[in-house]
């Protein structure tokens, strides 16, 4: 059954301050008990804005996926009081399994630039993009962080340091395809009550994440057992709401060098 892990609310380690000056394309570094963020820009591309918010973190510390996985609690975004933004969405570069011992986290360690997409109210004129940032980080113990951050993006800066950054970052983001147009490369089953088997075209460094409606939950192990040429996931119910029954749709993020995102409907297995 998923969990959500307490977090330890120290004082000093719930707001971010200020640690480093900023340039002309990037805010003040926000830094906190095991971590540090900041807002950087790329360049302005078809009327928008390529930025991200990059996040530190201290050796051996954590930070979530979208999904956190076991435990955890995913990070949140908040762009009240920006001016002239029409639209600012966050993405979730490809993330890793890793160990917390008592549970498996899905996220980042070391470093990781979440990539912006900003579209400005009006085209001609500069966005400020404020964005209120919470997000949990953990070692040994698990502290929550909070950075204000405020960046302001202006058509025709020039070259900016960070675009290379920002481009690989945006390359590690799953692209979102649809389900239908996986023919020969995705093939599900039931495989029991509450149980499917998912067998995609083996990639190297392949992992599968799944996301459903809170409180669903499903867990995703790979089978030993696959045809040649194809890696196999054993998926399985382990929690559902009181009120409702299968079908439920999810979203499947496959991970390495042929990652993408989809989504598709598990079903209940047909009436014997």
């Amino acid at each position: 059954m998923k969990t959500v892990r307490i977090l330890l609310c120290l004082a000093l380690a719930g707001v971010a301050t200020p640690a480093a000056a900023a340039d002309a394309f990037s805010s003040d570094w926000a830094g906190g008990l095991k971590s540090s963020a900041r807002l950087i820009s790329g360049e302005a591309s078809g009327g928008r804005f390529r930025a991200g918010v990059e996040i530190k973190l201290a050796p051996g510390a954590i930070t979530y996926w979208r999904n956190p996985g076991d435990a955890g609690l995913p990070p949140t975004f908040s762009f009240e009081g920006s001016e002239n933004l029409k639209q600012a969405q966050p993405q979730f570069p490809a993330p890793q399994r890793l160990n917390e011992g008592d549970g498996e986290a899905f996220g980042y360690d070391r470093s990781v630039i979440l990539p912006i997409d900003v579209a400005p109210a009006d085209p001609g004129k500069p966005v400020t993009l404020a964005l209120k940032l919470n997000y949990a980080v953990c070692e040994k113990i698990c502290v929550p962080a909070r950075a204000d951050l405020q960046l302001r993006l202006e058509k025709d800066q020039g070259a900016s340091p960070y675009a290379e950054a920002l481009g690989k970052s945006r390359a590690l983001v799953p692209p979102v395809v649809d389900w239908a147009t996986l023919s020969g490369k995705a093939a599900l089953a039931t495989a029991g009550d509450k149980a499917w088997r998912l067998c995609l075209a083996a990639q190297p460094g392949q992992d599968l994440f799944i996301e459903a409606p809170a409180p669903w939950w499903f867990s995703a192990v790979r089978d030993a057992e696959a045809p040649a040429g194809q890696s196999c996931y054993r998926v399985k119910l382990e929690q559902k709401p009181d009120d409702r029954d299968l079908p439920v749709s999810v979203r499947l993020t496959v991970t390495g060098s042929g990652a993408f995102e989809t989504s598709v409907a598990l079903n209940a297995p047909p009436a014997q």
